[in-house]
């Protein structure tokens, strides 16, 4: 058993890498290993099979796949991995990736895609994290301190709102 969890983020293109970033760096707050690929589902079948053949041997326990426009990617890399996939979608030029959106959530009954709002790549991270809290859990006590310190930072505010406007 591995001692130390590993998420896979994949995305369609390198444009996608600035969005990316943030989950990357959620990731390493909270420790988890990542392996982070450009891959398109459209443009290199043969090497998302390539990976996808690799995801064991790798001991990738869950996949953030982050896709615009058409955004096949999720979905692809569900229907060919048992292990559970996160997608991401990018906002696009042509939509606001309302279409990569769509085009996520409405996977056909059987290949599910767990999907986060538009450039969510916290929330990517944050579920990737969540599943894995399952199996580690010393990942659940550091999101429950990460929720504490969220909780804290709004009192605060509310405090130096509420002496402001009293």
């Amino acid at each position: 058993m591995r001692s130390t969890p590993k998420v896979a983020i994949v995305m369609g293109s390198d444009s996608d890498l600035p969005i990316v970033q943030k989950a990357i760096e959620m990731l390493e707050t909270f420790g988890v290993e990542r392996e982070v690929r450009v891959i398109s589902a459209h443009r290199t079948p043969k090497m998302l099979d390539d990976f996808v053949l690799k995801i064991a041997e790798k001991e990738i326990e869950v996949i953030i796949a982050a896709a615009g426009k058409a955004a096949h990617l999720p979905g692809v890399l569900a229907a060919k991995t048992l292990i559970p996939v996160i997608g991401l979608p990018m906002k696009s030029s042509t939509l606001d990736g309302l279409d990569s959106l769509l085009s996520i959530v409405q996977m056909p009954k059987g290949m599910p895609v767990a999907t986060v709002a538009i450039n969510g790549s916290e929330n990517a991270a944050l579920l990737a994290i969540q599943i894995l809290a399952l199996k580690y859990p010393y990942l659940a006590e550091k999101l429950a301190s990460y929720r504490d310190a969220m909780a804290r930072e709004v009192h605060e505010k509310d405090e130096i709102v509420r002496k402001n406007f009293m």
